[in-house]
């Protein structure tokens, strides 16, 4: 990855060109940007991503014709989320520290710079297109769920056990990370979420919101099995799927949440929303038999199936549970409000589906 550590951390209105040549003279391109026009792309809510068309002056010397950037969001209380839960200065790092070493497939990054003090940042990336981005709504089919699994194993065999992540102050839930997300925020934005949505919300989901709740601690310190990298909001949306013009089979983006913990965090929510209920139902067993197995081909040791799936009953409240925070901490849009009740019924079905409130003390 490049680094310009001497380029100003501008938003993407005030990129020039000569700003882009020297982010990809830092990459490795011996180009010269002539002309750059940007365009606002995907669906973020806590960052703004952004397409560029570039043109050069002569021969591009195999420099790229598009690039991604992100930036932080542009809406004050998406970007004050951002900044509050780290997760610019988070994004910047994994890709700055971790990427090369995380296993799965990520865009390249060509340049990636942060203010700590502010939490402004850009990221500039190599642009995934023609591959094509997930969609919450939609869903994956049994073929992209198949591909994404590879995907988590391959990440979470990564660094599986590796004391070392703990030490990472910027990593979510390591032991050096400087604040945790306490329970009686949990409570309150629980509370903020009922008064907004009110009967919107069905009974059962009540039900195990206020179970969540009463239990945060339960939830989020019950476990203390085998810890790896996490993802911490592994769903379609920040996945871009290969079409037929071309593109990495699949590629994961969006790594403001990136953390150390139980790989079922990812696994458990991904199924939870990405699946039509029958269908996860239908294939979950084959899907988790090879997503264990896959773990073990790549040097996971001492961790059963059994243990696994005590695990993914345990994080099947994760989908649930980000359905209502996030939903209270961003932007509030029309897509927003109707992907983030599609994700806590899906959260909700995979609670009640492993009797997920029967292992909770309260």
């Amino acid at each position: 990855m490049g680094e310009v550590s001497e380029l100003p951390i501008v938003g993407w209105t005030k990129i020039t060109p000569e700003w882009m040549t020297a982010v990809l003279r830092g990459a490795g391109h011996e180009a010269t940007v002539a002309e750059i026009s940007g365009q606002r792309v995907g669906t973020g809510q806590v960052g703004e991503s952004v397409r560029f068309a570039l043109t050069y002056n002569g021969d591009a010397k195999g420099a790229p014709a598009t690039v991604v950037g992100k930036f932080p969001s542009p809406d004050p209380e998406s970007r004050a989320t951002g900044v509050n839960f780290g997760n610019y200065i988070r994004e910047v790092n994994f890709y700055r520290h971790l990427a090369d070493s995380a296993g799965l497939t990520t865009p390249v990054c060509l340049h990636a710079d942060v203010d700590p003090e502010t939490s402004d940042f850009v990221l500039i990336m190599e642009d995934l297109a023609p591959a094509q981005p997930g969609n919450q709504l939609r869903g994956t089919s049994l073929a992209e769920t198949k591909l994404v699994l590879e995907e988590a194993a391959k990440f979470h065999a990564s660094h599986w056990n590796d004391n070392a992540m703990d030490d990472i102050p910027w990593l979510f839930e390591t032991k050096a990370a400087p604040r945790r997300t306490e329970p009686n925020l949990i409570g309150l934005l629980w509370k903020g979420f009922r008064e907004r949505y009110g009967a919107r919300i069905p009974a059962d989901c009540v039900e195990i919101g206020e179970a969540i709740t009463r239990n945060f601690h339960h939830f989020k310190d019950g476990y203390d099995g085998p810890k790896c990298l996490t993802h911490n909001d592994f769903r379609p949306d920040n996945m871009m799927f290969g079409t037929a013009e071309g593109g990495y089979p699949v590629a994961v983006v969006d790594w403001q949440s990136v953390g150390f913990g139980c790989c079922m965090a990812d696994v458990s929510y991904f199924l939870s929303g990405a699946m039509k209920r029958e269908d996860r139902k239908a294939h979950e067993h084959e899907l988790l038999t090879a997503y264990h197995r896959r773990l073990e081909e790549l040097g996971v040791s001492g961790y059963s199936f059994d243990e696994m799936m005590k695990h993914y009953a345990l994080y099947s409240f994760s989908l649930f549970n980000m359905a209502f925070t996030a939903s209270m901490i961003v932007e509030r849009t029309e897509r927003g409000d109707e992907m983030f009740f599609q994700m806590m019924r899906g959260g909700a079905d995979h609670v009640l589906d492993t009797r997920a409130l029967d292992l909770l003390p309260d």
